[in-house]
């Protein structure tokens, strides 16, 4: 089967949920939404995130925002409410199936468990953007970050917004800080410069607006991503 040809999942609120092996519990994802973002600085993080979002979404229009979005990845949810807010019909997607489970619950969406690196199960275009948070930050090959943003690309009929991190010194010290502090964060990948915008351009994507969570403080930003041949 071509990508091309695949088929879309069911539109509705009991679509398809795949197959995909997850870390999480049921009782796992309850535990990390009840925990996760909760301190003021996290709570900073999401208020700053969402102004961001909304601002992309209104500078790339209705396309964008009044029709499907793909939600990938989808975690517990935690998009769903503004996603819904800005007009669009969210389609949940993690390798989590734990957690698609969570995200159907909150949106009343559907969903299903899936891997960009390795192929979506949707047809080319089906939906208006695509919308991905705090998944690349984690991928450390580029090549494997290209995939995911020419698999995202694929599925865009013209849209995406995307999450990365840009190399930051201050942000650098800090979590080098906290790893002496045996509190071990996760190992992130940090693109210097303005490597983003090259590897997203090999995606076949031109980035539009580029906007920094916190200035000169957090390595996050999140990009306003439109494909080079959409009109």
């Amino acid at each position: 089967m071509t990508a091309e040809s695949k088929p879309a999942p069911a539109p509705g609120p009991a679509g398809p949920l795949g197959t995909a092996k997850s870390p999480f519990t049921t009782e796992g994802v309850r535990d990390y939404e009840s925990r996760r973002y909760k301190s003021w600085d996290q709570r900073m993080v999401q208020a700053r995130e969402r102004r961001i979002i909304r601002r992309h979404f209104r500078a790339a229009g209705p396309e964008a925002s009044a029709g499907l979005i793909l939600d990938l990845p989808c975690g517990y949810g935690r998009f769903a409410p503004l996603l819904t807010e800005i007009g669009s019909r969210p389609m949940n997607a993690d390798l989590s199936i734990e957690m698609v489970r969570r995200a159907m619950e909150t949106s009343g969406r559907p969903g299903l468990a899936a891997d960009a690196k390795n192929g979506l199960p949707f047809r080319t275009g089906t939906f208006g953007a695509v919308f991905c948070m705090r998944l690349l930050h984690h991928v450390h090959d580029p090549a494997d970050r290209r995939a995911i943003l020419e698999e995202l690309g694929r599925v865009s009929a013209g849209w995406g917004v995307v999450s990365y991190y840009r190399a930051n010194s201050l942000h650098k010290a800090q979590r080098a800080l906290r790893r002496l502090r045996k509190k071990s964060p996760r190992k992130i990948r940090m693109i210097e410069g303005n490597g983003f915008a090259a590897e997203a351009a090999a995606a076949g994507w031109t980035v539009v607006r580029d906007a920094a969570l916190f200035r000169g403080l957090h390595a996050a930003r999140i990009a306003l991503l439109k494909k080079a041949a959409a009109p």
